[in-house]
């Protein structure tokens, strides 16, 4: 490639700093055919400021090593050398000179070493242009708000499915309710130091959170013999505030509140150490807010065991007797409080578990499971992730575009765009591993997945609010808001995940059409997977929105419930997600919701959803999109004629519930299906708080100069701009001359009235003011309009054949009504034209401006 340069130069003709470079340079990339084997084929070490303090994840391949800190690696300002026999001599004479360290000739960030190798830099390894991820880089540690500390442990957890089905717990009634005590009779072996919660609002962060030493919480043993707990929360995903010892075995627990909020008790996640196996521990969480709760109809927590995942290679597994869900005695005024209480024995001695709410997926385990895509010769060709945004922590929002090349630019834009999201809530993990299995299916050599990714453009936001995700909150984002409540917003800075998300979908519906878009959610209260839609208005898609809930009910029988589906628009769920979509056309808009606990249906009855449910459901969406589209439309059919005998059936019910009869042949579709449709009450849904104090005032002002912005007529920014327009203007009359002059020079010869008929007419919506105007006919009044609001006919034959009159309908193909003559007194509510002319001249001026505004209607 380069002739001048395979012959191999020597030492002396390097004189120049920045040739040394590109020699250098040129030679790693192999462009020296003599030295090509002389280069290392490895990956460059990718190093860091031996000065900072951030942590980086090991991503090879997508595997998970433990935080590497930076003093293992270092980079520095290093000046190119590759002369074999002179480097070192180089390296000692610049290191002696600071006068020649600080040249910038001699500095660069292109060449890295480390302590191990300082002979031979290497050069840093380029930016890849059309990929997020490096296919060698480590990825950056998730950023935690300055408040909160942060351990140095990587917690990993392997993935397990249980080989027999784990059933719902059976209550027998016995069940004990431990009378809460607290800290006044008990002992405090955990909590965690200044929690921000309500009033105060989040500020900065840093990947590692609070800086200074790491403070040991837990009580230190007083020996061997010492069988207290061990209590852990402050890793990704944890929550626990504290924890109180009130027996030997026998502990109360509370949950950290979503951060800067008082509310959203729900998800918990923590370690427990120092265990003693054969006895029977109690914990019992004290500060849940929910009234309702599937562990009252049997669900279990969920413990992992660290010795049987190594020794066994088990993994999370449902747990728990004696569990009851009941309301706290203590009434401190404020809102009431509910308790979740179960025993437990553990496996080992000395063992290290963890509890949890539902099996958990960390930012991380999304990261390592990205880049693994990234290293994926055969995925990354067809899954490109970029970076929708950053969140209001600086941690990134990826955005996966899912697609197979189109050959052509027309079949390219032919393809329709289907949208997926997941975590708008960080604590309904299940919504993430629904979201693995369609990623695992739709990314596989599956021939349906294939077909898939010919026909769509697959947008895929597999985490929506990191930030949560990372601190362990339940519902909210570090704005201390549900974002699920705010896709209206224009406060783009404080909630900057859900007002990309929305402006990426706005874009998208320019582009294509939008066929589905769904949400991945978790619900506490409501076993089986159902889903939430939106009830169309229009009469041409009537029930349509219904057909790929049903679908996916037949797909999925012992996991999706369609009787649980509901499509009522609530106006307390007009900031939710689907709803906005929805909005914005997106007819198929839904919120699917997973279960905490488990299925009630067919062969899954009274057993809990594993890791494995969950993906295949998946799996079943990738299913049922395919049935949706399916060019044979047989099944659609089906399921429609389905929904209407449900719906007759379900309108029968509900009249019949009130004591009236209903003629179902002759008016049932006429009821609206709203009225026959309960509430979504049972929604697993918070109310909106609204704006937090410090946010009300920005949104004020971004709202005034929004309307300011639609008032003010939009300005030429450019000449160039103004020069295209004009040109554009004298094309229209140009041409709007050539083709009237014609017809009007007939229309004179025969005699024919130039006055334009009234089917061409705009005329108001308000039919009040269509009477009042032909009322005036009986008065005299001429109704004839100004040229500025008049529907030209492009066709001249129709100019002359047709007559003034008017006609009830804007319609130009309905037949007019001569029969009505002018109205002499009255005046007609048209707008007047700019520029006025006597009637006799009408004519002369539709000649003269031929390029006036046209307003045309279907």
């Amino acid at each position: 490639m380069f002739p001048a340069l395979e012959t191999e130069i020597k030492p002396e003709t390097l004189s120049d700093p920045y040739e040394d470079f590109m020699h250098h340079h040129l030679q790693y990339y192999g462009y020296f055919k003599a030295q090509k084997g002389n280069l290392s084929s490895s990956a460059p070490h990718q190093c860091v400021w031996k000065t900072s303090p951030r942590y980086t994840l090991n991503g090879s391949y997508g595997e998970r090593d433990d935080l590497i800190s930076d003093t293992l690696e270092k980079e520095s300002f290093l000046w190119p050398t590759c002369l074999p026999s002179t480097g070192h001599a180089q390296i000692d004479a610049v290191g002696k000179d600071p006068l020649m360290l600080s040249s910038p000739l001699l500095r660069s960030r292109q060449l890295l070493y480390d302590e191990l190798d300082e002979v031979n830099p290497r050069l840093r390894e380029p930016r890849e242009l059309f990929s997020f991820f490096s296919s060698r880089g480590p990825l950056q540690a998730p950023k935690w708000p300055i408040e909160c500390e942060v351990i140095k442990e990587n917690i990993h957890h392997i993935e397990w499915v249980p080989p027999e089905p784990e059933y719902f717990y059976q209550p027998t009634g016995d069940e004990k309710e431990p009378e809460i005590v607290g800290e006044e009779q008990g002992t405090v072996v955990y909590q965690l130091d200044s929690v921000p919660t309500e009033g105060a609002y989040f500020t900065s962060s840093r990947i590692g959170g609070k800086r200074g030493i790491i403070k040991e919480l837990a009580v230190t043993l007083q020996g061997p013999e010492d069988n207290t707990l061990l209590f852990e929360s402050r890793f990704e995903s944890g929550n626990l505030q504290k924890a109180v010892r009130v027996g030997a075995y026998e502990y109360e627990l509370t949950l950290r509140t979503d951060l800067y909020t008082d509310k959203h008790t729900q998800w918990f996640y923590f370690r427990v150490q120092n265990t003693r196996k054969e006895v029977t521990y109690r914990f019992t969480i004290v500060n849940l807010l929910k009234p309702k709760s599937l562990y009252a109809v049997g669900m279990k927590p969920l413990m992992y065991s660290q010795l049987d995942a190594t020794t066994y290679n088990v993994g999370w597994r449902r747990e728990g007797r004696e569990i009851k869900y009941y309301k706290n005695s203590a009434d401190d005024g404020q809102q009431p409080l509910f308790c979740l209480t179960w025993t437990v024995q553990f496996p080992h001695d000395q063992d290290t578990c963890f509890f949890a709410h539902f099996y958990p997926y960390t930012y991380t385990d999304l990261q390592c499971y990205l880049l693994s895509i990234a290293n994926n010769p055969i995925q990354s060709q067809f899954c490109k992730p970029r970076a929708l945004c950053r969140s209001l922590a600086g941690n990134t929002v990826y955005l996966l575009t899912i697609t197979n090349p189109s050959r052509t630019p027309q079949e390219a834009a032919a393809k329709k765009a289907v949208v997926l999201s997941a975590r708008v809530h960080p604590g309904e993990s299940n919504g993430s591993w629904i979201m693995r299995g369609f990623l695992d299916f739709i990314l596989s050599n599956s021939p349906d997945a294939q077909l898939l990714r010919d026909i769509f453009v697959f947008k895929v936001i597999p985490m929506l609010n990191p930030d949560g995700v990372i601190v362990g909150n339940y519902r909210c984002s570090l704005a201390g808001r549900d974002l699920n409540r705010h896709y209206k917003t224009v406060l783009k800075d404080s909630f900057p995940c859900i007002w990309y998300t929305k402006n990426m979908i706005k874009r998208l519906l320019e582009e294509r059409e939008v066929l589905l878009y769904c949400d991945f959610h978790g619900h506490s209260r409501k076993n089986n997977i159902f889903l939430y839609g939106c009830n169309s208005n229009s009469r041409k898609h009537w029930l349509h929105e219904r057909v790929f809930p049903l679908m996916l009910s037949k797909n999925a029988p012992d996991k999706f419930s369609f009787d649980s589906c509901n499509f009522k628009v609530q106006k307390c769920k007009e900031g939710t997600g689907r709803v906005v979509m929805w909005r914005m056309g997106v007819i198929n808009s839904y919120t699917i919701e997973s279960t905490f606990g488990g299925s009630t249906l067919g062969s899954k009855r009274d057993t809990h959803f594993t890791v494995e449910d969950l993906k295949s459901l998946g799996y079943h969406v990738c299913d049922t999109i395919l049935d949706f589209c399916d060019p044979d439309q047989t099944k659609y059919t089906q399921c429609l004629q389905e929904l209407k005998e449900l719906l007759q059936q379900e309108i029968h019910k509900k009249f019949s519930n009130f004591g009236q009869d209903v003629d179902l042949e002759a008016s049932w579709s006429d009821i609206p299906l709203s009225d026959i449709e309960s509430s979504t009450s049972g929604s697993d849904s918070s109310l909106s708080d609204g704006l937090p104090a410090h946010l009300l005032n920005i949104a004020n002002e971004l709202n005034q100069k929004m309307l300011l912005k639609k008032t003010k007529k939009k300005r030429l920014q450019t000449r160039k701009q103004r020069n295209e327009q004009y040109q554009k203007n004298y094309l229209m009359r140009e041409l709007k001359l050539a083709e009237d002059t014609p017809t009007q020079l007939s229309g004179r010869d025969k005699g024919t009235s130039l006055e334009p008929p009234l089917t061409n007419l705009v005329l108001p919506k308000n039919m009040e003011t269509v009477q009042t105007q032909l009322s005036g006919r009986n008065k005299g009044t001429s109704l004839e309009p100004p040229l500025t609001n008049l529907v030209l006919p492009k066709n001249k034959e129709t100019v002359q054949s047709k007559k003034p009159g008017f006609t009830a309908s804007c319609s130009p193909k309905r037949s007019t009504n001569s029969g009505l003559g002018p109205a002499p007194d009255v005046k007609a509510n048209w707008p007047r034209t700019r520029y006025p002319a006597p009637r006799k001249e009408r004519s002369a001026v539709a000649a003269v401006y031929p390029s006036l505004h046209i307003y045309t209607y279907p």
